[in-house]
């Protein structure tokens, strides 16, 4: 009697596969410039607002000089916003 299970069709030893280097890219309160990626996401856990775009892949960017704030949009989602910096 085989003591271990059979190989499969390889469904148990799925291969090793690099990261995507999701998340939060810059923090609130931090200065950005234009272009500069605030977050890498799957879906929109994170919406955009104020002075921000998003990519189609669900990148979100900043579009002026700014300092990036995080705002509660509902219990899931946050809304970023980037502030015009003055001075």
């Amino acid at each position: 009697m085989a003591h271990t299970k059979s190989g499969g069709s390889g469904a148990r030893q799925g291969g090793n596969v690099a990261g995507k280097r999701l998340g939060i890219k810059i923090f609130g309160g931090s200065v950005v410039k234009p272009g500069q990626i605030i977050v890498r996401q799957r879906g929109r856990t994170f919406i955009p607002g104020k002075n921000v775009k998003m990519g189609r892949d669900f990148t979100i960017y900043s579009i002026i000089n700014g300092l990036v704030e995080f705002v509660w949009a509902n219990k899931r989602q946050k809304r970023i916003n980037v502030i015009e910096k003055l001075g």
